[in-house]
């Protein structure tokens, strides 16, 4: 199963656009996450969707947050990126005609179910502003945009 790292990588763009003085491009955000530009916009709309980033077209334009970091939890990202499966443990059949089979695959998703539930839950009680508290000392955190590449 490969490794679903969408989460981590938005985090880390969120934090970024927060340090910018204006939108950023999906060429921009995708230099910093060392991925390609489809990728970005693909994965953005989600979030823009959710209301945690809007987006501008045209020149000047890209992505920027829709609201403060401290009213985005990590728990809304996670959903906005449709709740990734956590783990690659599963059961072979849905519906299976064994009663011992039943009983074990009960057990299987119980426990899948409750970790999902603490998970969410972990998620739930972090905004994105706590990752990013400590590393700045100076009130004023806004940076300018990175060079726009050239087409």
């Amino acid at each position: 199963m490969r490794q679903d790292n969408r989460l981590s990588r938005v985090l880390h763009a969120l934090l970024h656009l927060d340090e910018m003085d204006g939108p950023a491009t999906s060429q921009q955000i995708a230099q910093m996450l060392q991925t390609n530009a489809a990728v970005v916009r693909r994965t953005m709309s989600g979030l823009r969707e959710a209301g945690i980033v809007t987006s501008t077209k045209g020149h000047g334009g890209g992505w920027s947050l829709a609201r403060p970091l401290d009213q985005i939890t990590l728990l809304g990202i996670y959903e906005a990126l449709g709740s990734p499966q956590l783990f690659a443990i599963g059961n072979d059949d849905d519906n299976p005609s064994c009663l011992l089979a039943k009983s074990a695959y009960a057990a299987t998703n119980e426990a899948l179910a409750s970790a999902r539930r603490q998970f969410e839950q972990s998620l739930g009680r972090i905004t994105v502003a706590q990752l990013a508290e400590g590393f700045h000392s100076a009130p004023s955190r806004k940076r300018p945009l990175p060079p726009h590449p050239r087409s």
